[in-house]
């Protein structure tokens, strides 16, 4: 009886040692080299907006709009970013007519983002890891296809999409679904002008989000369509993240690629996927935020 009894105690020590180094041996480490990389680029960030303080965030269900901006201070890459944001169809299968004036405004905005120090501290990441070339001329075009360059979304149509529109505009697909949609100021504008109606957040029980958040998971409708769930970076400059985007989907080629990183006070995975040469999609997937992904961790 009590050898059996010692059997069984062994056994189901046994089975819930072997769990746990399955389960810890499963979860994703997190990229160190990326999280060092992706908090230097956080301070640098000379454009990205404070909390409280240009703007707030009201993360409970709206009776208000969910962000409101106390100045929006256009620096160069954001005013050059703001003027490319109404030269997309929403609906993908639509094909894309770009106009001289946009072209020019897409290279407008990409000379706006090179001379910040964000953009140039991953070109030169870049560079050390062979993945771009040191001439900015060049890395201005390696830029140019990754984001701007149209591509197929949707078969039986011209070139519809690319990958700005996708991640900082957003599209409709079969005026049923949004997809993309992943920029706060994008969100703002579009709230602004009532295109977008705020339905709430998305969280843990135990990881509620707070008005400084700088990632949210958020629920809204655009032209009375719902996105379930979306994400997005909260008050930071357009050169942050196609800085951070672009520098995960060069260091990689596989068609789908998602790193689990530290930035500042969040714990995030960073998903990035290919369209061929182009990004089809990029964003924020926030997992833990106020650092209580470093308290669990010590325990």
């Amino acid at each position: 009886m009590f050898l059996n009894s010692v059997l069984c105690f062994c056994f189901v020590l046994f089975s819930l040692v072997f769990f746990l180094v399955r389960f810890f041996s499963n979860r994703p480490a997190v990229n160190q080299e990326l999280s060092n990389l992706f908090n230097e680029l956080w301070r640098l960030d000379a454009n990205r907006m404070t909390p409280g303080v240009d703007y707030t965030v009201s993360v409970q269900v709206r009776i208000q709009r969910s962000l409101q901006l106390a100045h929006l201070v256009l620096c160069f890459a954001l005013a050059d970013f703001m003027k490319l944001l109404d030269n997309y169809e929403r609906s993908t299968g639509i094909t894309e007519r770009v106009t001289p004036e946009e072209l020019t405004e897409i290279s407008l905005f990409l000379d706006a983002v090179l001379e910040t120090q964000v953009m140039k501290r991953a070109h030169q990441y870049l560079v050390s890891k062979g993945k771009s070339s040191s001439d900015s001329r060049q890395f201005k075009s390696q830029l140019n296809l990754i984001w701007f360059h149209l591509y197929h979304r949707q078969r039986n149509t011209g070139p519809d999409s690319c990958g700005f529109e996708h991640v900082f505009v957003g599209e409709t697909k079969s005026g049923t679904e949004i997809i993309g949609f992943h920029n706060w100021v994008q969100f703002y504008l579009q709230e602004k002008n009532s295109h977008l109606d705020y339905k709430g957040y998305k969280a843990r029980d135990h990881d509620l989000p707070d008005q400084d958040d700088h990632v949210l998971n958020l629920q809204f409708s655009w032209h009375g369509v719902v996105k379930p769930v979306g994400s997005a970076f909260i008050g930071t400059s357009p050169e942050f993240e196609m800085a951070l985007f672009t520098v995960l989907f060069l260091i990689n080629t596989e068609r789908s690629t998602t790193a689990l990183v530290n930035i500042d006070q969040c714990q995030m995975e960073l998903v990035v996927i290919r369209q061929g040469r182009c990004l089809g999609t990029a964003y924020p997937k926030l997992l833990s935020s106020n650092s209580r992904h470093v308290g669990q961790h010590s325990h």
